[in-house]
């Protein structure tokens, strides 16, 4: 097993390694990466087996730890269909010991969760238990299987018949600095923090990649804008990044106007999931009992996204 470390040169092929995975999705392209890549050391692994390149890992350095990856959702080995049990246990048994060699004294992994799985791809989470790996961070997020029938609870269907009754109308909009007002207000209101991502990223990752991340919006009668949802769409998950409402727009229903119809929407398309998001706090030991109860009201269930360590120390 022999690892490189990526260069520019390799981005064509990375990029097509992605594309043809089993685990990967979109936020894995180099044009996403390194949208921010000013906060971030890159160092991204590319793992081959003789010639044959078998897995990919997005991550950077910092303090003497490998973070794979802290601008993600998610990270962890992008794998290959190449990429068996036993070869999985060499890459990590090989990295360990490279970083180890380099003075690092910990990794810190994101595990892809199984919805964004193309197909079966869990061999990273055995290779963990095989490192003594600890799980240090466990969110659970709410999401739909796109096939289920859909069944609402009496408080979210009353939330959309009302927006009906209200004449709230809603569209696939291109309308982000609007909405990314709303969504600022709502995050600098109730956290005092803004949206990972400022308008100008947000606009370049929208303009890069139009056939995965869309705007949803819900206007009143009159057309002004009252709440919004941002989807990240990969292969198998329609993923809510963010969802915000204005005062106007929950007292009328706006967010359960919205949620229903994206559900609608993603109804018979390619994704299978349709996950609304984390519902955790202070890595994962703090559960909002209100907002997923909301998210539970559209019939969503539980999926987890789980952060471990390896102590290299040891």
């Amino acid at each position: 097993m022999r690892i490189e470390l990526y260069k520019e040169t390799d981005k064509a092929l990375w990029d097509d390694f992605v594309r043809q995975s089993k685990n990967g999705t979109f936020l894995f392209y180099r044009d996403f990466i390194e949208y921010h890549g000013a906060r971030f050391n890159d160092y991204s692994l590319m793992f081959f087996d003789k010639k044959e390149l078998v897995a990919l890992m997005p991550g950077h350095i910092s303090d003497k730890t490998y973070y794979s990856h802290q601008g993600l959702t998610y990270g962890g080995l992008v794998m290959g269909k190449s990429a068996t049990m036993v070869k999985v246990l060499e890459i990590f048994d090989h990295l360990c010991v490279t970083f180890r060699q380099q003075g690092l004294e910990s990794i810190i992994y994101k595990a892809v969760p199984h919805i964004y799985h193309k197909s079966p791809a869990e061999e990273d989470l055995y290779a963990l238990f095989r490192c003594r790996a600890t799980l240090v961070e466990r969110s659970i997020s709410s999401a739909f299987l796109l096939s289920d029938e859909v069944s609402y609870s009496e408080l979210r269907r009353r939330g959309v018949n009302k927006a009906l009754k209200n004449g709230l109308l809603f569209e696939k909009s291109a309308e982000i600095a609007l909405f990314w007002e709303i969504l600022d207000e709502n995050l600098t209101a109730k956290y005092n923090v803004h949206p990972v991502h400022n308008l100008e990223e947000i606009t370049y990752l929208m303009q890069t990649f139009p056939q995965n991340i869309h705007l949803f919006t819900v206007k009143s009668a009159d057309g002004a804008l009252l709440a919004g949802c941002m989807i990240f769409e990969t292969d198998t998950v329609a993923h809510v990044q963010y969802v915000a409402s204005n005062e106007k727009g929950r007292e009328n229903g706006a967010v359960d106007l919205l949620i229903s119809r994206i559900l609608e929407f993603y109804k018979g398309k390619k994704v299978k999931y349709f996950d609304y998001g984390i519902s955790t706090e202070n890595n994962g030991s703090s559960l909002n009992e209100s907002l997923i109860q909301q998210k539970e009201g559209f019939g969503l269930r539980g999926i987890i996204y789980d952060k471990y360590v390896i102590n290299l120390k040891l």
